[in-house]
Formats: structure tokens, C-alpha cells, sequence
């Protein structure tokens, strides 16, 4: 599950990646996923850190941080970041564990 409410707030954010964000989340909206290799199948670039799981966006342009728990099968929307700030690593601080 995953809200459509925190998906607009970041859409808001970074309109150019509307399009691709709305794929990806019809796409995870409607997936079984039970670990990395099954998102994998769906965006190959995809990886994880700790329970973070990390999607390129507009060609790796920006980085879109969610917290997966794939037994409730429930994604939870964190951040969408630039490449900048993705590298600054503070992400890990507050969701990587």
C-alpha cells in the first residue's frame, strides 16, 4: 500500500518527474513484491539499504527513498531527491537500519 497522498506532495516537489512517478507507483501499487528481486523484475536498477529501498527517477537524475515491509506488503514514500542530496547520505540517518 502506498499513499497517493504522499506521492502528490512529491510530484509537487519535482513536477518533471510526474509521469515517471505515477508509472512507478501504479506499478508497486499493483506488484506482490517480496524482496528486492522481485522489484527488480519491474525496475532493474532498483537496491536496497537496510529496509530502504532506492528507484532512479528521471534517469537517475533523482533518487525516490522508500521504507519497504514486504511481509505487509506496504511501501511507505520517504523522499524524492536530487543526486546531490542523495550523496550528502543523510537519508541513511533517519531511515536505513
Amino acid at each position: 500500500m502506498i499513499g497517493k497522498r504522499d506521492l502528490k506532495k512529491l510530484i509537487r516537489k519535482h513536477p518533471q518527474s510526474e509521469t515517471e512517478l505515477l508509472a512507478w507507483f501504479k506499478a508497486a501499487r499493483s506488484a506482490e513484491w517480496r524482496g528486492l528481486m522481485d522489484v527488480r523484475k519491474s525496475f532493474a536498477s532498483a537496491d536496497l539499504v537496510g529496509q530502504v529501498l532506492i528507484s532512479n527517477i528521471r534517469n537517475n537524475d533523482l533518487r525516490l527513498i522508500t521504507v519497504a515491509s514486504w511481509r505487509s506488503q506496504r511501501i511507505y514514500l520517504k523522499a524524492l531527491l536530487t543526486h546531490k542530496q542523495y550523496d550528502k547520505r543523510e537519508w541513511e540517518k533517519k531511515w536505513a537500519y
